[in-house]
Formats: C-alpha cells, structure tokens, sequence
C-alpha cells in the first residue's frame, strides 16, 4: 500500500477531522482519530452555513454532501439593512452545473451525525473517545501521539498527524513552538436558537445595521430546518445572559423581531471572536487544520468550511507522499496554500469588523453616510460590507500552479462571483457520462480520483496517454472532453488544443496552451511538489 505501516492520526473528531478521516481513508490510508471527549456533544447550531464546494467535498464521502443538502435549508440571497431600511438584496450566481445551492443552513451537531454515520461503516478508520493528546513526539519517519485515557496513557505511532484541535489549542501550538498572532474583538455575540413561525423569512439570509431593537450594533438572521432560527446580537462586553434571561429582557430581545407570536428557544450561548493566524500550519509531520490554526470574525462563513478546505488540502498530499507518487517536499505546500487562504479570510473578514464597528470618528462618519446613501445610490451599497461570505481560494500564486500568459489570474472576483477558469481556479462543475455504461456523473466526482488531463477536442488523447504512462504514472489520467460530454469544453472554455491538469482537489493546476510533452510532464512534477522525475 504506502512505505508506512503506520495510520495517520487526527487529533480532533469535530467536522474537520471528520472530514480529514474519511478523505484518507478514501484514498486508502488506515486512520486513527482521537479525541478529549468522552462521547460527541450534540448541543446548539454552531456552524451553521455549508458552502456549495464543501457540500461537493462531503459528497465526495459516500453522499454526504446530498445528505446535508437535502436535510438543510436551501438559501439563495441575502438581503442587508439599515435601521428600518432595506438597502438591498445579493442573489448567488451558479457556477456551472453543481448539484448544491449557494448556501445550505444545518446546525453542526447534524452535519456531524451525518459523518459520523459514515465513518461508522468504514473499516479504515478507528475513532477513539476519551483520548486526551497530551505530546507529539517526531523524527524523520515517523511520529508518535501520546494520549491520557481513563485507562492510563496511550502511545499512539502515526506516518503524518493532522492536528484538528480547535481554537483552544494553546498548549498543542506551544509544543510546536508556534505563534498565534492576532486580535480580539471586543464586544460579545449573543447566539440563541429559536423555533418559531416566520412566514417569508425561510429562505434568506438577513443582516441589519443599527436596527431600532439593536442600536449602534448588529443583528444577523439565519433560517435553519424545522423552523428554527439562528439570530446573532452583536452585545456589549458588559453582557450578561443569565442575567438577560432572569430579567426577561432576553425575551424581550427576541420578541423586537419575532413580535407577539409563539417561540422555544432551542439554545443560547455567549462568544468573542478572534482573529489570528499561526506562522507555520506545518511543522515536520503535523500539519494543522481548522480553527487550531485560524480564527476568523463569525461575517461570512468562512470558518468551518476553510476548515474543510484545509481538510481535503492535507489529505491528498498526505496520500500522494505515502503512496509514493509524490515526494514529501509536496507537503511544504499545505502551508504556502493554505496558509494563504487563512490570510485572504482574515483579510476579508476584517475589513467587514473595520465596516461594522469603525474605530474612529471619521471611519463612524464615513459608514454612517455610506448606509444612508445605500438606500437610494446603488454606488454607495457597494461600499456596504456586511460580510463576503466563504468562498473556495484559488492557488493561482502557488508553488504548484504553472502560470498561463494566455490565462492570467484575475485575482479575488467581485463579491457573489467566482472567476473564470484559469490556473488555481476550482474548475466548475459539469454533467459528464461514464465512458463504459454511458451513466450520468458529475466533473469533480470524476476529477477527486486523482490528477487528470482533460484534453481539447484536437488533441492526441492517445499520444498524451502514451506519455503518461512512459512516465510510469497510474494516478495520473487522461480525458478527451468530449469522452465525458460533447459540451464540456465549451462550457468550460477549454480551447481545442489546449491541456489542462487538474489536481485531485478540483483545482486547475495548469492550463497548456499544447500537448507538448515536455510540458505536460513538467506541469505534472510542478504540481507534485518536484521539478525532478517524480513519476519514474
């Protein structure tokens, strides 16, 4: 199978080392996953927004994604106002053919019974509770998880270790010699869960500035299934939520939206978010992921599914190295990719804190005359920010993208959109056909198999065949596009002499301008982490 025996272990069963697990154990990899609690917590929404890509990665996992999908609600704009006004409305774009909507809203305890259902039926992967990791000992081949049990301390030997411990990982990030640098935002968020009746509210998402019931802060609304509700208050630092609900002025929060009607508060819970970043997410063989190695402001989902996208990142590197079609220097970049995806969200998402709580008088004048404008100037309600929701980050600067004179990166598109497919770009997704029986599948079910070469309807598919096996390359296939549909190319704009390699993330590692085969080889090498013959 792989040059080590050994599983990979994740410290963390939350959605991102759920995720990490059965992604490995997708590529064949034995996993042990290990974690503190004694049984799964299933208490409050927390995240609660699934971006379509990471709907895509999940059904990946024997369905998830679907799963989610269907059990979620379905929303598909988000509307933004000030005060009593509504400044406007963004519907989201669908890119290609994907199966998902934009956004589905499920609490996370549901999307992790969903993967804990998988994981239960697959072999590979051991899931053990109640194990504490206390030490990660390392050396060049291996590592070894130290855990304290009930039972007394456990020594665990792993190949990689993906680390997805959470925010509160002071101690593990330490042990790393890691910094954590960063902010902490001042005032709390107030979440509570409520089941109610909001005719015409179950299909968008809403942001206020400075609501009447809320002045000077903001309120954000989340439809969930079964008629529930996710409401965020910004509070103030001094907030109290026992005594809001001893008070009853908690109730009286709820009823300034809802009104006179019927409510069952579900859950509620207190927060400050963070805002920070380590230095390194890979240190020798542990590679962190999730909320152990970025913290992001809670405006625009970009959390648990830049968690996920970390996930699905490490797990195909991992893979490829232990399988040895790829060398370990591949693995250096998890940190130059993701590490940069950290980086654009904190960027992104502070720029929406700096609009939502400005820090000086003239950034509170500039905002206050910005909402007011947006009521009637369209020009004014692009400058509105009420969060830039999570999006995939495209490698187009990355160590294994080959750059494309023909095909520049634009860089982040405009808000609501995604860019035009270009090397780093997540390639959208198509309709394609089974080449045996003819039966309809998707583009990016098709691509997580490994690297692929989708080829233009002019060129050799065989002679580009010839070259990848010469190069003794079994993980690496070859498509004609019209092999999968006859529209494909055009919908992608996949010009009819040109290659172009996809990684096993769905991302477009490079865009040929030609077959040639020196550079198809040398764009296969690029994307494996070596500019030698891995192949051979």
């Amino acid at each position: 199978m792989s040059h080590s025996e050994d599983p990979v272990v994740v410290i963390g069963d939350g959605p991102v080392g759920q995720t990490a697990a059965l992604l490995l154990a997708r590529w064949g990899l034995p996993v042990v996953v290990v974690d503190a609690r004694p049984v799964r917590d299933m208490v409050g929404s927390k995240a609660i927004c699934q971006q379509r890509d990471v709907l895509d990665v999940w059904d990946s996992l024997g369905g998830a994604g679907a799963q989610i999908a269907r059990e979620g609600v379905t929303w598909t704009r988000a509307t933004t106002f000030h005060q009593d006004h509504e400044l406007f409305t963004l519907e989201f774009q669908d890119p290609g053919q994907s199966p998902f909507p934009p956004f589905v809203n499920i609490s996370q305890c549901r999307t992790e019974e969903i993967l804990d259902e998988k994981i239960e039926t697959n072999p590979r992967i051991d899931v053990r509770w109640g194990h504490r990791a206390t030490g990660i000992a390392q050396n060049d081949s291996g590592a070894v998880v130290t855990c304290v049990t009930e039972s007394g301390e456990v020594r665990i030997a792993a190949s990689y270790v993906i680390a997805c411990t959470g925010a509160r990982s002071d101690r593990l990030r330490a042990e790393l010699g890691l910094t954590f640098e960063g902010s902490t935002f001042g005032d709390q968020f107030l979440i509570c869960d409520i089941r109610t009746d909001l005719p015409g509210w179950g299909q968008e998402r809403r942001f206020y500035f400075d609501p009447p019931w809320n002045p000077g802060r903001q309120v954000l609304i989340h439809p969930c299934p079964d008629s529930t509700f996710r409401i965020d208050w910004q509070v103030p630092e001094t907030f109290d939520l026992a005594e809001a609900e001893r008070s009853g002025s908690l109730d009286a929060r709820i009823r300034q939206i809802i009104g006179d009607r019927e409510y069952e508060v579900m859950w509620s819970s207190v927060y400050r978010f963070h805002s920070r970043v380590v230095n390194r997410m890979r240190v020798g063989r542990v590679l962190l992921a999730g909320d152990s190695a970025h913290l992001v402001s809670p405006f625009g989902a970009r959390g648990l599914n830049s968690g996920v996208q970390d996930a699905e990142n490490a797990a195909w590197k991992i893979a490829f190295v232990l399988h040895g079609w790829a060398p370990e220097s591949l693995l250096d970049s998890y940190h130059d990719e993701r590490h940069a995806a950290a980086l654009e969200n904190i960027d992104v998402t502070t720029a929406t804190m700096n609009f939502l709580v400005p820090h000086t008088a003239a950034e509170q004048d500039h905002r206050r005359r910005v909402l007011e404008a947006a009521r009637h100037d369209p020009m004014s309600r692009a400058e509105v920010d009420s969060g830039r929701l999570a999006e995939p980050f495209w490698y187009s600067d990355s160590p294994l993208t080959t750059p494309s004179v023909d095909r520049p990166a634009s860089g982040r598109p405009p808000r609501g959109t995604t860019p035009p497919c270009a090397p780093g770009v997540l390639i959208p997704d198509h309709k394609v056909y089974d080449s045996v029986d003819g039966r309809p599948d998707r583009l990016r079910r098709r691509l997580r198999d490994g690297m692929t070469l989708l080829c233009g309807t002019a060129v050799d598919v065989g002679q580009v065949r010839d070259v990848v096996a010469a190069a003794g390359s079994a993980h690496v296939y070859v498509s004609g596009v019209d092999e999968l549909d006859d529209d494909l190319g055009r919908a992608l704009g996949l010009g009819a002499d040109e290659v172009w390699l996809v990684r096993p993330d769905a991302h477009i590692a490079a865009c040929l301008a030609s077959a040639d085969a020196a550079d198809v080889l040398a764009a296969v090498h690029r994307t494996l982490g070596s500019t030698a013959n891995a192949l051979s």
